[in-house]
C-alpha cells in the first residue's frame, strides 16, 4: 500500500516538473483538501516530534481556481522548509483565513525565524540558509503563486527563536 502511494507521489513530482515554465490549466479546486493531502503526506514522512495542527475544518469547501500539483507543490515546499527550520522538533499550524475577495493560507512555525533583513531575500533564485540544496523551492513558489495563480506569497511575521508565518493569499473566483 505505501509502495502505491510513493508510486502516486512520484507521478505527481512527475508532472509538477512537466508544467514548470508553461503556462498551467486552472481548475476550480477545494484547496482544503489539496492542503489536507499534502499535510497528511509529510505528517507520515516526517519525525514524530513535529505537531501539525490545521486550524480549518476538514470536509469544508475553499473553492480556488487553481493548478492542483503546482498548488500542492507549493504546499509542501513551505511545510518542508517550516520542518528543516524547526530541526524536525515543533510545531506546525496551517490556517485558512476567508474573506469575500480572497483566501488565506497561514503556515506558521516554531522554527528559527527569518531576519526582517532577509523577508524578501528568501523568494530570490539561489538564496539558501541550508548546507543542501539551490535555493531555488521558495522562488518557485512565488512564481507558481505570483504568476500562474494571479496570488501574492509573503512573510507574514517572524521572531528569531519564536518562529514564522508565510503567507499565500488567493484571490476568489468571482462566481
Amino acid at each position: 500500500k505505501e509502495l502505491a502511494r510513493d508510486v502516486e507521489r512520484l507521478e505527481k513530482v512527475t508532472e509538477r516538473f512537466s508544467r514548470i515554465g508553461s503556462k498551467p490549466a486552472l481548475e476550480k479546486e477545494n484547496i482544503v483538501e489539496l492542503i489536507s493531502r499534502s499535510v497528511d503526506y509529510l505528517k507520515s514522512r516526517t519525525s514524530s516530534k513535529v505537531e501539525f495542527i490545521v486550524d480549518y475544518k476538514l470536509g469544508k469547501e475553499v473553492i480556488v481556481s487553481v493548478n492542483s500539483a503546482l498548488f500542492e507543490w507549493v504546499i509542501e515546499n513551505v511545510l518542508k522548509n517550516a520542518i528543516d527550520s524547526m530541526e524536525g522538533n515543533g510545531q506546525i499550524i496551517v490556517f485558512i483565513l476567508e474573506t469575500e475577495k480572497t483566501v488565506s493560507i497561514d503556515i506558521s512555525d516554531t522554527g528559527k525565524g527569518i531576519p526582517k533583513s532577509s523577508f524578501n531575500k528568501i523568494f530570490t533564485p539561489g538564496f539558501t540558509t541550508k548546507q543542501r540544496g539551490w535555493g531555488l523551492g521558495l522562488s518557485l513558489a512565488k512564481r507558481i503563486i505570483e504568476e500562474y495563480h494571479n496570488g501574492r506569497i509573503l512573510v507574514r511575521h517572524s521572531e528569531m527563536g519564536k518562529g514564522s508565518c508565510i503567507r499565500i493569499e488567493m484571490n476568489r473566483d468571482k462566481t
